[in-house]
């Protein structure tokens, strides 16, 4: 049973309320038997990660639509299922929207409030859609990461090799009986490789500025390096100083002082790689010092992997209160991300060619190399030479038997790319004059260096890999791309926005932006994705009614107030989204929550009313009276909406007038008619 507490709770009230009114079990998305990326993820998040976030006790203290409506662990419950729905949309769009609700889930599931960390996933991709088309050679990291923990989760659900590999290296970490250290071990390595992989480019800011340098030569024709100017860091000190507590925490995990973050990195290595690859600790600490200082050593590149893992330990144990928490698998993870781009292939494989990382020496490092290389379709190019190359726009996987057979299709409308080059590849085999003419990325997997160059940086002999490349039409259905566009940075103060539309008609003018983002982060995580899913949907709505919005000035009719006749259309849509939303978390039609008398025995909390009791125990029970049950085709549900009393109709379209107002004040963008 993989959503414990749902069933628990679903017991208790038969027991408190006479009868069994939920809540149910949700619906499975995935077939556990098939073994694609898709299905093996999902399952991975089902069935493998039961209890995640579990506490010994379960008191009425979970959040719901209000705090405290629900048991702790019925809250842990609800979250896990929300991560499982948004990964699912996430791998069905590639959408670097959809990316976004993963990232929110990871942060607020495990690093407990999304706004206090935002800033550090938004600058990412902001940074990559705005200044990447100035480099010479960019492709996308921000959606790229989240297929990165999609394939490491199912790598994970279908290789045993692996699995055991991670539990033996981690296993000190692991808390709990031996009978529960498969689930335990899952759920630990759900948090930590969601740590490693969803943050390990996070250091693309600090790379892309020194490659944007290179590039204004690079286009006149000089070599990198030679005759041009290029960018270092200074006072890099101030990433990797440690602060007192968590010199204080280290020096209780491992026994000695530390005086850098490049000292703990290069000792957590060096214990780890240094035998294998005969590396030396202080050769290490040195390598790792001279990274952001000294770019001409290391072949006039700047390694974003330094980055990444600095900040993201100021962002872990930048605290005294993080601090404490720090674990060893915290600087594990870390240190896979700091090997991951550069410092494994040219600092410590180097000098052992011949040997390719082992899963069993550092598991998320390996994991994170070879996931990172795998990820290469579905990604945006920003870069001038990368927009001209030929990277594959889907692939499937086949993962069963620990295997991985990786199938890379190519849009088959650029056809025209693959004959050029099979007619070019076929002169120079001929005549064998010049170098081998290239086709990136069609001809590395066709030609099998693509292949090759994975297995000189891991060893698959655990994980056999098989790699091929078709040709096949694309298919964006899924992109559900509209005129409308702004800022992720925008995104989470639209959901805000949208949740205080109820609070404040007719007095937005009073409403604070602190208050706003206090109501909101007193929603559970459910809650607060309905809300990013509604601020997503917008796009759709406004398009129905021939509007879009944008943070920037056009010269377009603004629209201040939605006319009847405009939410004629999008409320429709509205009810669509909210009821198909409902129906996936596991919600069922029911009104039994307003008319169940207390249970006997029982007695209002202090400080509620009936109304606010019923309001918990809708949220117990998970049923709705304006929701539907099974899988209800367009047309019923808007039968289903036609049906509703004007008053709840109201609800789906009365206060975006509200929200309109509070977007402008807030949020700084606009709402403007495509045609006047």
């Amino acid at each position: 049973m993989a959503y414990t507490f749902l069933e628990k709770m679903r017991e208790e009230n038969k027991t408190r309320f006479g009868a069994d009114v939920g809540p149910a079990q949700p619906d499975r998305h995935f077939d556990p038997l098939r073994a694609d990326l898709k299905n093996s993820a999902l399952s991975f998040i089902h069935d493998r990660c039961e209890k995640l976030n579990f506490r010994e006790d379960a008191p009425y203290s979970g959040r719901s639509s209000e705090p405290r409506q629900i048991p702790y662990d019925m809250e842990m419950d609800i979250n896990r299922l929300c991560l499982e729905r948004e990964l699912e949309k996430f791998i069905d769009s590639g959408t670097a929207d959809d990316a976004y609700n993963v990232y929110y889930c990871y942060l607020q599931m495990f690093f407990g409030c999304y706004g206090r960390s935002k800033k550090m996933v938004e600058l990412l991709s902001e940074y990559e859609s705005n200044g990447s088309s100035l480099l010479m050679k960019h492709r996308d990291h921000y959606s790229h990461s989240v297929y990165v923990f999609a394939l490491g989760l199912a790598i994970y659900e279908r290789n045993e090799a692996y699995r055991r590999a991670f539990r033996e290296f981690y296993g000190s970490c692991i808390d709990g009986t031996d009978a529960g250290s498969d689930r335990e071990a899952a759920c630990m390595f759900l948090e930590y490789w969601g740590l490693t992989s969803l943050f390990h480019d996070i250091g693309y800011p600090f790379e892309l500025p020194f490659e944007q340098v290179l590039s204004y030569f690079e286009a006149e024709g000089v070599r990198r390096g030679s005759g041009g100017v290029y960018i270092s860091y200074r006072d890099t000190e101030v990433l990797t100083a440690l602060p007192d507590a968590a010199k204080a925490r280290l020096k209780e995990l491992y026994g000695r002082d530390f005086s850098s973050l490049a000292d703990v990195f290069a000792f957590d290595i060096a214990r780890t790689l240094g035998e294998e690859y005969g590396v030396s600790e202080k050769e290490l600490a040195d390598t790792i010092t001279r990274k952001p200082t000294s770019p001409e050593s290391f072949g006039y590149y700047m390694d974003h992997a330094w980055f990444s893992a600095m900040r993201l330990f100021r962002e872990i144990a930048g605290t005294a209160e993080g601090a404490s928490d720090l674990r060893p698998i915290h600087i594990s993870a870390l240190s896979a991300i700091l090997m991951h781009n550069s410092l494994f292939k040219f600092a410590i494989a180097n000098k052992r060619p011949d040997t390719p990382l082992k899963m069993q020496l550092q598991p998320l490092a390996y994991l994170l190399m070879l996931c990172d290389e795998l990820q290469c379709w579905d990604r945006i190019a920003y870069g001038r030479n990368s927009r001209r190359e030929f990277h594959p726009d889907a692939a499937e996987f086949e993962l069963s038997g620990g295997a991985i057979r990786a199938t890379y299709y190519f849009d088959s409308a650029e056809r025209v790319k693959i004959e050029d080059y099979e007619r070019r590849h076929a002169e120079w085999k001929r005549s064998g004059a010049g170098e081998e003419p290239r086709l990136k990325a069609y001809s590395d997997m066709t030609g099998g260096r693509f292949k090759a160059d994975i297995e000189r940086i891991v060893d698959t002999a655990d994980a056999p890999l098989t790699v091929a490349a078709d040709v096949r039409a694309t298919d964006r259905s899924n992109k559900h791309t509209y005129l409308s566009s702004s800022s992720f940075m925008h995104l989470y103060d639209f959901a805000v926005a949208l949740n205080a539309r109820y609070l404040y008609g007719g007095n937005e003018d009073k409403a604070e932006p602190e208050l706003l983002e206090e109501q909101f982060e007193s929603l559970s995580l459910e809650y607060q994705l309905s809300n990013i899913n509604q601020a997503k949907s917008f796009s759709s709505y406004l398009n129905a009614i021939d509007c879009f919005y944008t943070d920037k000035p056009v010269d377009c009719e603004e629209i201040v107030r939605f006319s009847p006749a405009q939410t004629a259309i999008f409320a429709p849509m509205e009810h669509k989204r909210w009821v198909l939303e409902h129906i996936s978390m596991g919600w069922r039609f029911g009104d039994e929550y307003e008319t169940v008398p207390l249970p006997e025995g029982e007695s209002l909390p202090e400080g509620r009313s009936m109304y606010s009791e019923r309001k918990a125990f809708r949220e117990q029970m998970r049923r709705h009276k304006l929701t539907m049950d099974g899988l209800p085709s367009d047309r019923e549900i808007r039968e289903h909406y036609e049906a509703l009393p004007e008053t709840e109709k109201g609800k789906d379209y009365e206060p975006f007038n509200s929200m309109l107002k509070l977007i402008k004040k807030f949020d700084g963008l606009r709402i403007y008619k495509l045609h006047s």
